[in-house]
This record gives structure tokens, C-alpha cells and sequence, in this order.
């Protein structure tokens, strides 16, 4: 099972990032995460430039299609999704590759509340298919915890999360 993982923030020290690089490394042996690293190159959405799809777009539709399902993790800007995230989603709108896509969502700040609802708000009306038994929230904000030490502190929560992520995509 191929799962495509999308952070949300573009730092190098991304705590959203460091979850993601984790989780890759403690899923399931019949599993494979690859972090999505091409949301910064994307181009601001523009509806007019659909019809000659730009090449970042382009890349970013090929990884969706050839995975199972996403992960995402984001964290929350002004009680809201950040704006590399929603360019994303804004690209994946009218792109039928993601129409009832599995996707879970982990949340390294359980306080990010408004992101959260944000996010499963978009993809519900997106039409993705939202696991929410997947999802995960953990509280690593302001934990100063790098990836090994959420490796080590939280395999068993994300372990967990991963498992019912293979579960759901396989019973659909």
C-alpha cells in the first residue's frame, strides 16, 4: 500500500514534517509513505491555467493517483489552514484522481482545533473519503521534541493510527 503524505508547512524544522518523516518510518511493513515534496513549487491556483496544467500541478496529480491514500499533517495558521495546504487542495478541486481518495489527517497540536475542522470541512466537500477512525492527534507543539524523540515517545499511537489507515483503505 502506497500512502502520500502532505505537510502543511514548508519549515525545514516543521514539527507537521517531522511526524510525517516518523510515521514513514513506523508504518506497516506492507505500507510505504512518501512525503510529497513539491507543495512549495506549486503556482498559485488559478482556474485559467487548468487547461495547460503547470508541471508541479502535474507531478502532484501523478503521486495522488498512484498512491492508495494521503496523510496529512498541518498546522494551524490564524485559526485556519495554511496557505501552501489550501493552494494545494485548491489544485486538486475539479481533479477526478482525488474524488473518495482515502485520507487521514494527524494533528501535532490537538489545540489546532480550527485548522482541523477547516480541513475535514474541505475534504468532505471535495469529495475525498475521510477516515476519521485514522486520524491522530498528539500533542507535540511546544513539545521541543525532534523526529527521532516522537519516533521513540509515540510509535505506539502512530503505529495504531497507521494500522486502522491499512484497514480502512482495504475495506473500501
Amino acid at each position: 500500500m502506497k500512502v502520500l503524505a502532505f505537510c502543511g508547512s514548508l519549515r525545514r524544522l516543521s514539527m507537521n514534517a517531522a511526524l510525517l518523516r516518523a510515521s514513514a518510518r513506523l508504518a506497516p511493513a506492507d505500507m510505504t509513505i512518501e512525503l510529497f515534496d513539491g507543495l512549495g513549487a506549486l503556482p498559485l491556483f488559478n482556474p485559467d491555467l487548468e487547461a495547460a496544467m503547470p508541471s508541479a500541478v502535474g507531478r502532484m496529480h501523478r503521486a495522488i493517483e498512484a498512491s492508495d491514500a494521503l496523510l496529512i499533517a498541518s498546522p494551524e495558521y490564524a485559526h485556519g489552514v495554511t496557505g501552501v495546504l489550501k493552494n494545494a487542495l485548491d489544485w486538486l478541486v475539479s481533479f477526478e484522481g482525488f474524488v473518495h481518495k482515502p485520507v487521514a489527517i494527524f494533528n501535532a497540536s490537538p489545540r489546532s482545533l480550527h485548522a482541523d475542522a477547516a480541513l475535514r470541512e474541505t475534504l468532505v466537500t471535495m469529495s475525498a473519503r475521510l477516515l476519521s477512525e485514522c486520524c491522530l492527534d498528539l500533542p507535540l507543539r511546544g513539545s521541543g521534541l525532534d523526529e527521532e524523540q516522537i519516533f521513540s515517545t509515540h510509535a505506539p499511537a502512530i503505529r495504531d493510527a497507521l494500522r486502522r489507515l491499512a484497514l480502512g483503505v482495504r475495506n473500501e
